[in-house]
């Protein structure tokens, strides 16, 4: 039986461990030829051997995705193995939580770096060799939407994601190039699990309609049918996978 992404080739910054690598695992699964992009090549290989060895299609490869001229380079390996890219998805994020007045000029550069600039980085290289029909993926958050105490630069980061894929969905749209962003609430990885406390957590699971934390396959699927066929003519947004958060007033 054919996957939903026979043939495609997807590239996933970010991509060896949390939402990335449930992405990278279920587009393989789906018949897509993966390329995991992160900071360190041993991160992204080791993510990219697990999926070889269950029958995927999949390489690792290194690059700080902030630095425009390694994005560049990595998109070219990608190119000169597999021809094209069919599916960008701009995943990486690099986040500290401060307070206003502990915010540091490293820690803003860093923050905007891997979560704003490094996706206008990826869609300058990708976008050459994607022909129409091609998707582009931009992993958001309901911090975008949502303010909390110590998320000045993350809400900021990632409401800047949301104005970056409309922008981009009118920009790309006459190429036939659809641009759309995920905007999860609180998924369960392993980054999230062990810089919340466990009180924080319940505070959340009991803020949400649904009473769960996400899970890494909400967002995957949700980014599986964007990339898909499923989704030809959605382009320029913002899909919440929230499961209601963003819609409760007050506890």
């Amino acid at each position: 039986m054919a996957g939903e992404l026979d043939n495609k080739v997807a590239v996933i910054t970010g991509a060896s461990r949390g939402l990335g690598k449930a992405m990278a695992e279920l587009f393989a699964n789906e018949g897509a030829k993966v390329v995991l992009l992160d900071l360190k090549q041993h991160w992204a290989q080791a993510a990219a051997d697990e999926i070889v060895a269950r029958g995927g299609n999949a390489v690792g490869l290194g690059a700080d995705v902030s630095d425009r001229d390694a994005v560049a380079a990595a998109m070219a390996d990608c190119v000169a193995r597999h021809g094209r890219v069919d599916i960008l998805v701009n995943n990486a994020m690099w986040n500290r939580y401060d307070v206003l007045e502990d915010i540091a000029p490293e820690t803003f550069a860093r923050m905007t770096g891997v979560g704003l600039a490094a996706i206008v980085w990826g869609m300058q290289a990708a976008v050459p060799h994607m022909a129409p029909g091609s998707s582009i993926i931009n992993i958001g958050s309901m911090a975008g939407r949502l303010g909390s105490r110590g998320s000045i630069l993350y809400s900021a980061v990632k409401a800047g994601v949301d104005g970056l894929t409309r922008a981009a969905s009118v920009e790309l749209g006459p190429k036939g190039i659809r641009v759309n962003a995920i905007a999860p609430s609180t998924v369960a990885t392993e980054g999230v699990l062990a810089i919340l406390s466990e009180d924080n957590l319940a505070l959340r699971v009991e803020q949400t309609p649904l009473g769960r934390l996400g899970e890494t396959d909400d967002i995957a699927q949700t980014a599986l049918w964007l990339a898909g066929e499923r989704a030809g003519f959605i382009t320029g947004q913002s899909i919440a996978v929230d499961g209601g958060i963003g819609h409760r007033l007050g506890r």
